[in-house]
């Protein structure tokens, strides 16, 4: 019996979701306790690859013009600083401030922030499975894969990043876990209302990108400055550049391999 274009978006949006959290936690999982500073620099460039080369470009594609595209990222960027502010209000409140940053965590701020945005993205790459499934089969598979593809790097900064922030290798995992089920619900609700929610997609890509942004560069930068040398320096770039680089190689070489 063949598969209904319904099966085929629900077993994509929770393969698609599921499997890349579970390559990128299994990348995580593998790195030292002691390595996670370090690594945070290639989060940094999985972060800034999948928001400026994957998300903003689409976000830009799907909105009525450049500059709405830019004004929802903006917007987006202010509406994560309003957000952080609150995280740090509620610590303050609750445990008192002592700084910026204590014990080497950020009091989970990067990792909600980033939680937050990986949601709205993962809601709207259900979106564009079920798109692709109403419009064909094969369409549909080529593009789950390739979603599943340039969601791995990005997956793993994430995870890194929840790990930075104070959360258990546990906590990281469930959380993420949760987070992907947004593929799952954006394919559904795509399915059954796909004209209603496609008018949305634009605003859902810019605070996606706007999240990825605004963690790398107010949040996770910051930290890098606080090793000076230069052989720390070169260590940062590199990592930086090959988050960026597996990005970049990722979306391509499913597209070759699926032919």
């Amino acid at each position: 019996m063949p598969m209904t274009p319904l099966v085929w978006i629900v077993f994509m949006s929770f393969a698609g979701g599921l499997l890349s959290v579970l390559v990128a936690s299994g990348f995580a999982y593998a790195a030292r306790p002691n390595w996670v500073p370090v690594l945070i620099s290639y989060a940094i460039g999985a972060l800034l690859g999948a928001a400026f080369l994957e998300v903003l470009p689409h976000a830009i594609e799907a909105a009525e013009s450049p500059q709405q595209a830019a004004i929802n990222v903006l917007a987006g960027i202010l509406l994560f600083f309003v957000l952080e502010k609150l995280v740090l209000w509620r610590h303050c409140h609750d445990e008192g401030c002592h700084g910026h940053e204590h014990n080497g965590h950020d009091h989970g701020r990067s990792g909600l922030l980033i939680l937050v945005g990986d949601t709205f993205h993962n809601f709207v790459d259900g979106v564009l499975i079920a798109a692709a499934f109403v419009e064909s089969t094969p369409l549909g598979i080529v593009t789950g894969m390739a979603i599943i593809a340039h969601e791995i790097p990005q997956e793993a900064g994430d995870f890194l990043i929840l790990l930075h922030s104070g959360y258990s290798r546990r906590k990281a995992l469930l959380f993420n876990m949760l987070s992907s089920l947004a593929t799952l619900a954006g394919g559904l609700l795509a399915y059954f209302a796909l004209s209603h929610v496609q008018s949305l997609v634009p605003v859902f890509l810019a605070l996606a990108a706007a999240s990825m942004i605004y963690v790398a560069v107010a949040d996770l930068i910051p930290g890098l400055h606080k090793r000076t040398e230069l052989r720390a320096t070169a260590q940062q770039v590199l990592l930086i550049a090959a988050g960026i680089a597996s990005v970049v190689f990722a979306h391509p070489l499913a597209e070759r391999a699926l032919g």
